[in-house]
């Protein structure tokens, strides 16, 4: 069976390239004798591939000396208390809610402090992002976070809040290496690579050195502690090791393709194609304010949900897989990211063309 276009959300399409060299090393790891699957994290060919693999994505988003790079578990998730727990020196933390992931940050936030949501964008079904010019950031707060991309209502940030001295903590899952990053701006970044960057099992946590310390709240679990993490290596505990080995992959092929700026100018192209469609469709309508659209997620629909329903089904039939969109949204939603090759992107657009024509 040919493959298909696949526009999942996540865990969503990785390069073709990255899947076949997996393929070819899948009983044997360079002559070693055995998948990376089975060998040990404390092996010297393991600890070469992730030792690679931070290097590489070092390289990649220009990665100051001064933060570390860990690769965790639990995914995005696990970070909405791990932050808190790390974080929350005052007790007191400002959370912008853009959508459902900023949304359970905060309230789980909650549960560890004095978490106040600061601005949101839920009076428009979150399809905008507030003007985080001016926000009312409390004196004791401890770091502001966002979401920076909105995977289920396809918003992004494209100008950073103005914390007014405070540390910024943003979780970048569905944004992750799409575009070049000044990482200096942010205390913490981190992301689930399951988007944009490998398998489902991993969730990458860049921050600064100054915020890991042994002073987290009490009866934080030694497996929450960012200094555990930092001060092992990433390799306290058995690491998501075979996802680790594909992010490294995924990392040299964005090098191969010239980098996050190389990147950038591919996926706006992307974008464009099918935002200037549904821009000029008289079915087919995008949900998002237009100077907060996302190049990674494009939710759109056509007002009806049975026309809706029939769209995902045709398309599914014509080798266009996940365009359902997310429940809480309904319609449909085409995830873009860097591995989705622009021809993708085209056979849809020119389907949704001919679905327009034969349902108008």
């Amino acid at each position: 069976m040919a493959r298909v276009y696949n526009f999942s959300a996540g865990p969503a399409v990785l390069p073709e390239e990255v899947l076949k060299e997996a393929a070819e090393e899948m009983l044997d790891y360079r002559g070693c004798g055995m998948s990376v699957m089975e060998m040990s994290h404390r092996s010297k060919v393991f600890e070469t591939i992730i030792q690679e693999a931070e290097a590489d994505l070092r390289e990649l988003m220009g990665i100051p000396d001064n933060y570390k790079v860990l690769f965790l578990q639990g995914g995005a998730s696990q970070q909405f208390a791990m932050i808190p727990m790390n974080l929350m020196k005052n007790g007191v933390a400002d959370y912008i809610i853009t959508g459902q992931w900023a949304k359970k940050a905060y309230q789980e936030a909650c549960l560890y402090g004095n978490a106040k949501a600061i601005a949101s964008s839920a009076d428009k079904t979150f399809s905008y992002i507030p003007d985080c010019s001016d926000l009312p950031i409390d004196e004791d707060a401890d770091y502001v976070y966002i979401c920076e991309n909105n995977t289920i209502y396809g918003t992004k940030y494209k100008t950073l809040p103005n914390t007014k001295g405070k540390i910024l903590v943003s979780d970048v899952s569905s944004c992750f290496l799409s575009e070049p990053v000044d990482v200096t701006r942010y205390g913490l970044i981190y992301g689930g690579v399951q988007k944009n960057i490998g398998p489902a099992g991993v969730v990458i946590v860049i921050i600064r050195e100054d915020l890991i310390t042994e002073d987290v709240l009490p009866q934080t679990p030694t497996m929450l502690r960012y200094k555990t993490h930092a001060d092992a290596g990433s390799l306290y505990n058995t690491p998501p090791a075979y996802g680790i080995y594909i992010c490294g992959k995924v990392f040299k092929w964005l090098k191969k393709k010239g980098g996050l700026t190389a990147m950038k100018e591919y996926n706006e192209k992307k974008a464009k194609i099918l935002y200037d469609f549904l821009d000029g469709s008289k079915l087919f309508y995008g949900t998002v304010r237009k100077e907060d659209r996302s190049l990674m997620n494009v939710p759109f629909v056509t007002g009806n949900a049975d026309l809706d329903a029939k769209f995902v089904s045709e398309a599914k039939a014509a080798g266009f897989e996940n365009l359902k969109g997310h429940r809480s949204v309904g319609g449909m939603r085409a995830s873009i990211y860097n591995a989705m090759p622009i021809e993708g992107v085209e056979k849809l657009t020119a389907f949704m063309k001919q679905f327009e024509a034969a349902n108008l």
